[in-house]
């Protein structure tokens, strides 16, 4: 007899029942906790009226053929013989997309099916429970249906379904049977790559979920390959409810007994440019699967954003506007086979090629893939945002999955950003002047609460306009919370100004957060009615209220609620001070437990995870996530490391630091011509920097990093660095050069580092200090929000001269600073510092 394949009677529907267009006009929907709650409502009110007559969260599950199909129902009245799927909305019931209907309409029919089976009944009422979260009316629809009518149907479901899981059952025992036998494809393990395999593998195959591990390895090892690698091997693993036994002699992992290890795995980087080594390696792998096993692969989704993979960009996403929308899941099915059936790495170009052929949108096609491949490669947000679609899905599904962290130092900021919620009162007043009705009434509404709290502050600094309080002090780094791409929410980028003209709150004011809920509201019960365009200022108003609206429901002592000036545009100034209010993510730990839960194994890797309860800490990882710092390959005499302990780049000193770091640079240039890369900690300073050394060794070649550089800029800028060349680049530390930029042998032999990378003491940072404090602990905040961010960009920074076991160079730290233990101890150990 063949194994049972088992299916949730949701995914079922998802895979069978979706018909028609593709349809993404937005309509106000429910949050889920108001999801939650409608079910609830609804649930209550049965109980109320029928006592026991009413069952509610029925358990229940069928077999046709092969198949398992289960679910949990959501009510049943035993007086009516009605059997209920309750769904929530807002707006008005017309606005529920065709599609969702079918997909409603099945679910409820299967359910029916597998309780007239369970309970042997003929005939019975199967409801579909539409309630309004808004003004909580129900609207029921109910269909008469015999067991032998939703027999069949249930049948017809199964059956459309059953070839597809049978080819995928099919296919992970044959991709598991590979596995098993795969060797590791390289002749042997790099220094340090078989200890990180092997830890790896260890947190993968823990019988409990939401195991996870951290590891710094330096550049060098092949992290990549050296984590793809046992993931994948995890796979085919037999997991045992005891304890793993030896598993470090096929090609460093052996099998253990029973059980069944990984389905997926989602390879999760910070930028896009970190997708090629990830594909890189797991071509490497599918090649050594394919020669000891022909037949056999693997299918890798490059999951790419919607900016680069969109037909259409003019277009709205629904079959009235965009051909590529028209008819979509009804097209869905042939283009997702021929993809199963014709490549195994799904990048963007074979995507957008099947897509096309088939005459549906590339885009929502690799969505569609994401269930179906065994490893995806995309960026952090796909799993970490709110609105996490891999996140979301293994939810659903109650997948097995692995996630690799690729550079995971970057998921701290990116993290943050996710969870922050900015609101400019630009955009209100834009949206007011468009407004009409009820809802200029409630953005008028808005305005006035916002503009009391412009007093509140005004009263306690006095009016910036007035006083100089929008003077932006000097930064010695990056933009507070920079964009971290398109599809990452993140604060704007708004001055960074002295204390009279930024204040923080412990809460969010009651009376603005209602003046909010309103307006979200207004605009909601509009848009159902009237759908608004995309791009419209009203709508994207909303869009920034309902993530504002969504992390106000979750203010804790983790966020600031603050409200900062914004220096007013020449032609409104009559108008009085606007501002930015924020709720800003400080500890994100709260937000991201859930998904480290949610997987069965989490490894962060970086070449820069130090220290690793600063990590752990804010991240939230659990207290027993395991620790592996991987020796470098590197030897000491490879780089000299030298403190210039007789300058200081601290704000009162700059000026007079220019001179030393100008002739240390040309003595060090001319003791060993070649390429060198020089950090500072703002563009102002390099500007400076860059004159004083044209004034002083005009002969010097030398090039510099740009404010807001281009992709081709940065990659002229990189052009410089070529083998055997000789010159000063000068970056801005923490920017686009001082991580990711592989320049290995004589394309760079020596980098000065003439700051610590601390962030600026601003009243932002000193109120996120004194929320770490709080929450972490006296003492700590100043750490986790100057010390360790600084460091961590140094040593990052310092990383791009020694990239192979081969190379040589010098690295300078230009302060004085860079003597202090507290700061050598969070320096790379393998470093030998010159002290003289």
């Amino acid at each position: 007899m063949s194994a049972l394949l088992s299916v949730a009677v949701r995914a079922l529907c998802e895979f069978t029942a979706r018909t028609g267009d593709l349809d993404l006009r937005f309509t106000p929907a429910p949050s889920a906790l108001e999801g939650v709650e409608g079910h609830a409502v609804v649930q209550k009110r049965r109980e109320k009226r029928l006592g026991a007559g009413y069952e509610a969260e029925l358990a229940l599950s069928g077999i046709f053929e092969d198949l398992q199909v289960r679910g949990r129902a959501d009510g049943f009245d035993a007086v009516q013989q009605q059997l209920e799927e309750i769904k929530t909305y807002r707006g008005t019931l017309e606005g529920v997309r065709t599609h969702h209907r079918a997909l409603h309409w099945a679910q409820a029919k299967v359910y029916g099916h597998l309780l007239c089976q369970a309970r042997g009944l003929e005939r019975i009422k199967v409801a579909l429970v539409y309630f309004q979260v808004g003004s909580q009316q129900e609207t029921v629809l109910i269909e008469d249906c015999s067991a032998a009518e939703l027999r069949q149907f249930f049948e017809t479901q199964c059956r459309r379904y059953l070839d597809w899981a049978r080819s995928e059952a099919a296919h992970r025992q044959q991709r598991n049977r590979a596995l098993a036998a795969l060797q590791f494809p390289m002749p042997t393990f790099r220094a340090g790559q078989r200890q990180l395999a092997v830890a790896v593998y260890r947190t993968a195959i823990r019988p409990d979920s939401g195991s996870c591990l951290m590891t710094e390895a330096p550049t060098g090892i092949g992290k990549t390959l050296g984590t793809v690698f046992p993931m994948l091997k995890s796979m085919a693993a037999e997991v045992q409810s005891g304890a793993v036994q030896d598993h470090e002699k096929v090609s460093g992992l052996r099998m253990v007994d029973k059980g069944c290890g990984l389905e997926k795995l989602f390879f999760l980087t910070a930028k896009g440019t970190g997708h090629g080594l990830v594909l890189h390696a797991l071509d490497q792998i599918q090649t050594a699967l394919q020669q000891q096993q022909p037949a056999a692969d693997l299918r890798v989704l490059d999951m790419q954003s919607r900016d680069k993979t969109c037909e259409h960009p003019d277009k709205a996403c629904h079959g009235e506007s965009c051909p590529l929308a028209r008819g979509f899941f009804d097209r869905l099915p042939a283009a997702r086979r021929e993809a199963v059936e014709s490549i195994r790495i799904w990048d963007a170009p074979r995507v957008r090629a099947i897509a096309l052929k088939n005459g549906i949108c590339p885009y929502y096609l690799s969505q569609e893939l994401a269930r179906w491949a065994d490893v995806v490669v995309a960026d952090y947000h796909y799993y970490y945002d709110s609105a996490a679609m891999l996140y979301a899905l293994t939810q659903q599904q109650g997948w097995r999955v692995g996630v690799l962290v690729d550079e995971a130092h970057n998921l701290l900021e990116r993290a943050r950003n996710m969870y922050t919620a900015p609101l400019s009162q630009w955009e209100l007043m834009t949206a007011r002047q468009l407004a009409s009705g009820p809802v200029r009434k409630a953005l008028d509404a808005l305005q006035r609460q916002w503009n009391a709290l412009n007093k509140t502050l005004a009263g306690t600094s006095g009016d910036p306009q007035e006083s100089g309080g929008n003077q932006v002090l000097e930064d010695g780094n990056l933009p507070l919370f920079a964009g971290a791409g398109k599809e990452s929410r993140s604060a704007p980028a708004t001055p960074r100004t002295s204390a009279q003209s930024y204040q923080s709150h412990a809460a969010i004011p009651s009376a603005l957060l209602a003046a909010v809920q309103r307006a979200v509201a207004a605009i909601a019960d509009v848009q159902a009615d009237q759908p608004l365009p995309p791009g419209d200022a009203v709508l994207t108003f909303y869009w920034e209220l309902l993530h504002f609206q969504a992390l106000a429901e979750q203010f804790g002592p983790h966020a600031l609620f603050d409200i900062e000036w914004v220096a007013p545009a020449r032609a409104s100034r009559g108008r009085g001070p606007v501002s930015t209010l924020c709720i800003r993510n400080v500890i994100p730990a709260s937000h991201l437990r859930a998904r480290h839960a949610a997987a069965q194994a989490t490894v962060l890797f970086s070449g820069t995870l130090s220290p690793p309860a600063f990590y752990r800490d804010l991240l939230g990882l659990p207290q027993d996530t395991a620790w592996l710092e991987v020796e470098a390959p590197f030897a000491a005499r490879q780089l000299q490391v030298r403190i210039a302990r007789h300058i200081s780049t601290r704000w009162r000193d700059r000026e007079a630091s220019l001179a030393p770091i100008a002739d240390l640079v040309a003595a060090q240039f001319a003791r060993r011509p070649g390429n060198y890369l020089c950090f500072v900690s703002s563009f102002d300073y390099l500007q400076r920097l860059a004159s004083a050394l044209q004034r002083l060794y005009p002969q010097l070649p030398l090039w510099q990093q740009e404010r807001r550089m281009d992709e081709a800029g940065r990659a002229v800028f990189l052009q410089r660095f070529t083998e055997g060349g000789q010159g000063v680049g000068l970056a801005v530390l923490g920017g686009a050069f001082s991580e990711g930029v592989d320049l290995p042998g004589t394309r760079l032999i020596g980098a000065f580092i003439a700051t610590l990378g601390l962030p600026q003491i601003n009243p932002v940072n000193e109120a996120m200090q004194a929320a770490m404090d709080a929450v972490m602990g006296a003492g700590l905040g100043h750490d986790y929000t100057y010390l360790y961010p600084g460091l961590r960009k140094v040593v990052q920074a310092a990383g791009r001269v020694i990239r192979t076991e081969d190379d040589q160079g010098v690295v300078v730290l230009m302060d004085d600073r860079f003597q202090r233990p507290d700061v050598q101890a969070l320096l790379p150990r393998w470093w030998q510092i010159d002290q003289h």
